[in-house]
């Protein structure tokens, strides 16, 4: 009993101290890791959840139904992921067509069952109650 409880504690104190390390993560990781979250349903073919998941600014931009449909578009042919790597994250307050706010620019390097080399440039954006969200999608 005492050791279950002590587990118990430990367990407790540990996610306490990856909560409070979380809200302490560079801006850049912070973003990068909203981006990974929002690529997971779109690798998934969760369109309509990514869409909810994304910015303001995004689901503003483009209707749910018209993102499904142009998201499907070209990630379909493409098949399932292979593989996923940063190639580079860039800060900026200011991206030609949008408003000016806090953006980070991340390119992956990836690689699909049809399409062994391809740049997908996901860009979280701070969105008003102070969390990242992605706020554009290109894939080449």
């Amino acid at each position: 009993m005492v050791l279950t409880r002590a587990a118990m504690i430990s367990g407790t104190l540990a996610l306490c101290a990856m909560v409070a390390m979380a809200g302490n993560l560079p801006k850049e990781k912070t973003a990068l890791l909203s981006a990974e979250k929002w690529l997971a349903l779109v690798d998934e073919e969760k369109y309509g959840e990514s869409w909810k998941q994304a910015s303001e600014l995004f689901r503003n931009a483009v209707k749910q139904d018209q993102w499904a449909q142009s998201a499907q578009a070209a990630r379909k042919p493409l098949g399932k992921v292979v593989s996923r790597k940063v190639k580079n994250e860039k800060y900026t307050t200011s991206l030609p067509g949008a408003p000016d706010g806090k953006y980070i620019v991340i390119q992956f390097q990836s690689s699909f069952e049809h399409k062994k080399s391809a740049i997908e440039t996901v860009t979280p954006s701070m969105d008003k109650d102070g969390i990242w969200r992605v706020s554009g999608y290109y894939i080449k």
